[in-house]
């Protein structure tokens, strides 16, 4: 995720990282090129065709209507994912306060805050599909390559509530608060995982795309009497709009992955360590800091 201070007006005119430009800019050179050709071909050799404006303004209308309402669904996408993030790293801190309360004797307690985190980076790791996450590999050991790690790991932790139960650690109250913690981890868990395996519907992509390509390669039809050489300037403005706004689309409706519009879930389970440390009797790491404004 992108994190700056207020940029100026230069910083907003001229920067590239978190920037859509570098992933469109091949299509919208293609528009430019094809509305150049086109103009060319109306001033030298044959009169091209016209479409009103007008009518043409409907078109592009619809199309922005159509975007809005896509881009809509892609950040709600974004935003629930970030606050069931939020709730996990709530849930950890909650976790750790109530491990301090229930589970008198040490060692289960610190047992079952070590098996959180490594829940924690299984889960992102799960996430974004990195099946040799170094991290995760420190915290769960073989346990990260099983068939579903992050699940393996919360039952490891239930496990471990049953077995200081048994041996008198954790009166049943204790137990009843605890697992139910756990079970709002699941949720969450689980919220996360709908997400990750439910992408928007593949026919918007479809529609959105042909649409944005059909209006772009029109548009030098609309604009090239009254315009002129300036048809490939208005192109690559249209262009760069819609294809932006489909490009942006697509990041937010990927929530997990490593994009720079991607959530910061290695700074979110960082903060949990943080919060877990004294718990554990460690020394808290340092946060993480954006590194060339990207925070991962």
């Amino acid at each position: 995720m992108i994190v700056r201070d207020k940029p100026t007006g230069l910083d907003l005119a001229f920067a590239m990282r978190g920037s859509i430009v570098p992933h469109i800019a091949p299509r919208v050179l293609l528009m430019v090129l094809f509305a150049g050709v086109l103009v060319w071909v109306d001033m030298e050799w044959r009169r091209l065709p016209r479409i009103d404006s007008a009518a043409y303004s409907s078109f592009g209308l619809a199309l922005s209507l159509f975007l809005g309402f896509r881009n809509a669904a892609a950040y709600e996408r974004w935003w629930e994912a970030r606050k069931l993030w939020g709730g996990l790293l709530a849930d950890m801190r909650s976790l750790a306060r109530e491990a301090e309360l229930f589970i008198a004797d040490k060692s289960p307690r610190h047992d079952l805050l070590r098996g959180a985190l490594a829940f924690l980076h299984l889960h992102r790791a799960n996430l974004r599909g990195l099946e040799d996450d170094q991290k995760a590999l420190a915290l769960a050991g073989p346990m990260a390559q099983g068939v579903h790690p992050p699940d393996a790991m919360l039952d490891v932790m239930t496990w471990r509530l049953a077995e200081a139960a048994g041996a008198g650690a954790i009166d049943g109250f204790g137990l009843r608060a605890l697992s139910t913690r756990l079970s709002n981890i699941a949720l969450r868990q689980a919220g996360c995982e709908r997400i990750a395996v439910t992408p928007l519907p593949y026919v918007y992509s479809l529609l959105i795309h042909r649409t944005i390509w059909l209006f772009c390669l029109l548009l030098p039809f609309a604009l090239v009497g009254p315009a002129g050489w300036m048809t490939p300037v208005f192109v690559a403005i249209v262009g760069y709009v819609f294809l932006g706004l489909a490009e942006v689309t697509e990041e937010l409706a990927h929530p997990f992955a490593m994009t720079a519009n991607g959530l910061p879930l290695d700074a979110i389970c960082r903060a949990a360590e943080i919060s877990l440390a004294p718990h554990l009797g460690e020394q808290p790491p340092a946060p993480l800091q954006p590194e060339r404004f990207l925070l991962s």
